[in-house]
């Protein structure tokens, strides 16, 4: 048992290691290694997920590392290896042999050991080595084409913002430590931390899961990533990285429960990110722009959903949304690759250009707008109902969010088939790489029977919870009608312009002008601080330093004028001195006895006068 949790984390990540290090001479074999790797892992990440297996070690001091496997980290390792696998076999027809695949198949390895790292951790430091990894990773994987100095910043972007989230887990863990009442730091045991240490435990988890999710504030970095590869994008951005953020939050769900506040203020801030960015994804004119937004909308509900406590229905929409969000990537990354254009203008008729991928792609787009009978429909209802319990505004919100998801599905939907002229410079779509997308594209569908009964209630028991309330017939009916009549309204209103003010078209285009808030309220004021401490530096200390050294040179002079010659002067007089005393000294030495009796009479009188005075 504890050797299959040790291979399932060890297997992707050593042979990721072995993979960056022998670099360029295993580019040929890299893909069937990375392959061979990550269907093991899937093999093994099933039978983790039947045995729920668990495994402790020797780490620090009263902090052993720990990994454990139950219901919920079973269905994540299952849909991170199985997406992980779509994405690699998708990526070893697509990358072309001049590209250093070594190094791309070894960091996506490594990306996903990482993420089997971090879900399947039992305590929060080892959950802190896999959140780190896979933020390096991250970054590495969207600046792959680092001479473009554009990648790399965005790639920057990212790691720096979420990067600065993180900064939450450090804060939990050293709340945690203080409070005293789990010396582990088991993530079941941070609920029971008391207050205060239990408000900055809630509020450090939540900081970095909201940055890691994609969520407001925080959602900006996101549109910056998608300058990596699609393949990249598929596995990050659907069922990896900024899933990782909600599992959190679905893993320490009785901590937001002992705060008081924490469910709440998830809840809310999950709903807000489902709505605002929404529209921002109905504004985008770029497919994969389009796609991220709706990444961080999607994740939105996850994310509600544990703030509503709906473990059930927030686990469903994880794994709805990674099969049909890794394959809208990756039915995106064909038609650039193939067409050289990732703008919907320039996108018309390319469902037609390929219709195999043209259909799976339509398949996980009607997933994601919610339509019946497809998983994210089915998922969607299941959470909501959670919200609907705890507020009737949640619930509202929850549903406008989930109207906005038809209509930017349908707006994309619509462009790519659109009949358009002929492009005879289009590039034909490897045939290795198609049945990947229908894979995914039949998950979209098998994955529907999961929310509904009676397999419903055994994802409950699964999951250990139970309890969660299930959502009634006219849920499904109510949201499936509105989720259609939605996309038929986007697909009549078609390419007209959206009836908004051009300010307000501008912010929801620009991201809600997320990125510009940061450097407003955060890098410009560091900025500055940083041009302050240098000025300081420059014209303080460094002429403070000058100024001393070259004082510390003028009394080295006086001193070597002035004192150095007193002392010179002073030693050279005590030594003339000594030597006239030795010289006088001398000369009652002249060797004759009666001069010598002489002067011991002279002595001994001078001294019997001086005792007769003193007496």
């Amino acid at each position: 048992m504890s050797t299959l949790l040790w291979a399932l984390v060890a297997l992707p990540l050593g042979t990721g290691v072995l993979l960056l290090g022998v670099g360029r001479r295993a580019d040929r074999a890299a893909p069937a290694v990375a392959l061979a790797v990550t269907a093991a892992a899937l093999g093994l990440a099933i039978a983790a997920a039947l045995r729920h297996p668990a495994v402790r070690a020797p780490f620090l001091d009263g902090l052993p590392m720990r990994f454990a496997v139950d219901g919920l980290s079973g269905v994540l390792v299952i849909t991170v290896t199985a997406v992980t696998l779509a994405v690699l076999l998708f990526s070893a027809a697509e990358f072309g042999a001049d590209e250093a695949r070594a190094r791309f198949f070894g960091l996506m390895l490594l990306f996903a050991g990482s993420m089997l790292a971090t879900v399947t951790a039992a305590t929060l430091p080892v959950l802190l080595m896999g959140w780190e990894v896979m933020g390096a990773t991250s970054w590495a994987l969207i600046g792959y084409w680092w001479r473009d100095p554009e990648r790399t910043s965005a790639a920057d972007t990212a790691f720096l913002t979420t990067r600065t989230a993180d900064l939450g887990l450090y804060l939990a863990a050293g709340a945690a430590l203080a409070s005293g009442q789990d010396p582990t730091l088991s993530l079941d045991g941070l609920a029971r931390a008391a207050d205060p240490w239990l408000s900055f435990v809630t509020a450090g988890i939540i900081v970095a899961a909201l940055g890691k999710s994609a969520q407001l504030p925080f959602s900006f970095w996101l549109s910056k990533a998608m300058q990596g590869p699609s393949p990249v994008s598929a596995l990050l951005h659907s069922a990896t990285m900024v899933v990782a953020g909600a599992y959190l939050l679905l893993r320490t769900g009785p901590l937001l429960d002992a705060s008081g506040w924490g469910d709440d203020v998830v809840a809310w801030t999950g709903a807000a990110t489902a709505l605002c960015l929404g529209l921002v994804a109905v504004a985008q004119t770029d497919l994969k722009q389009l796609l991220a937004a709706s990444s961080c909308a999607q994740i939105g509900f996850m994310v509600l959903a544990a703030g509503a406590d709906a473990t059930s229905g927030g686990t469903l929409q994880l794994i709805a949304h990674a099969a049909a969000k890794s394959l809208l990537f990756l039915a995106a990354g064909a038609w650039l690759t193939a067409l050289g254009t990732q703008r919907l203008p320039e996108l018309l008729g390319a469902a037609r250009h390929s219709r195999t991928v043209g259909v799976a792609f339509t398949v996980a787009a009607l997933s994601l707008a919610g339509l019946p009978p497809l998983s994210l429909w089915a998922a969607k209802d299941v959470l909501l109902a959670g919200a609907l319990e705890r507020s009737p505004w949640l619930y509202t919100a929850g549903l406008a969010a989930a109207l906005l998801s038809a209509v930017y599905s349908a707006k994309a939907l619509w462009y790519v088939w659109q009949r358009a002229m002929p492009r005879p410079d289009a590039r034909r779509i490897p045939g290795g790489a198609v049945p990947p997308l229908l894979l995914l594209a039949l998950a979209c569908v098998a994955l529907t029977p999961l929310a509904l009964p009676p397999l419903r209630d055994s994802v409950g028991r699964v999951l250990a919870h139970p309890t969660q309330p299930d959502p009634l017939a006219w849920e499904f009916v109510l949201s499936g009608a509105l989720a259609l009549v939605a996309a038929l309204a986007t697909w009549a209103w078609g390419a007209h312009p959206l009836p908004l003010p051009e300010r307000a078209k501008s912010a929801l285009a620009d991201w809600l002008h997320l990125e510009r808030a940061a450097h407003i309220l955060l890098v410009t004021p560091a900025m500055r601080l940083a041009h302050v401490a240098a000025a300081f530096d420059d014209r303080v200390l460094d002429r403070a330093v000058d100024g001393s050294a070259a004082a510390a040179l003028r009394f080295a002079r006086w001193t070597d004028g002035v004192v150095e010659r007193a002392l010179d002067g002073t030693v050279t007089a005590l030594a003339a001195g000594t030597r006239a005393l030795g010289r006088w000294s001398r000369l009652p030495q002249t060797g004759q006895l009666h001069q010598y009796l002489a002067q011991a009479v002279a002595a001994f009188t001078v001294l019997a006068v001086v005792l007769v005075l003193v007496r």
